[in-house]
């Protein structure tokens, strides 16, 4: 919990944004198109889908996103990360990695980055496919 808070703490003083923001940010602007379901966005950011729509709210406010209706399906919806949104994730990201690196990978051998792949790659399964 102490890591979490320490990244949401530096992106908010240095980018102005929570890092769930910059979660949602990241995670958009990975996909084709820059675009993604609401309900898989909320999975991969770990959130509820009525905590993101907030989220997402507040990031169309700031001209980041923008929220449309999914052509399969009506009732769901479609996540887009603007142009405006990349350069704020460009932005941010700078420091947020810096952040990172300064709190995790500066006090690790290339042994323990190896060793925290590999168990990072047998917890992430299960937590992603429980939600």
């Amino acid at each position: 919990m102490m890591l979490p808070t320490a990244l949401d703490q530096q992106l908010r003083q240095d980018a102005g944004i929570p890092h769930a923001y910059y979660q949602i940010l990241a995670t958009l602007s990975a996909e084709p198109g820059r675009a993604m379901r609401m309900t898989r966005l909320a999975r991969l950011t770990g959130t509820t889908t009525t905590r993101l729509s907030h989220a997402v709210s507040n990031l169309e406010q700031r001209g980041w996103v923008l929220r449309q209706a999914c052509p399969s399906d009506k009732r769901g919806q479609i996540a887009q990360l603007t142009e405006a949104g990349m350069a704020a994730l460009r932005a941010a990201a700078p420091g947020h990695v810096a952040e990172v690196r300064r709190l995790v990978f500066d006090h690790l051998t290339a042994e323990d980055v190896a060793r925290l792949r590999d168990i990072t790659a047998k917890l992430v399964p299960p937590l992603t496919n429980s939600k």
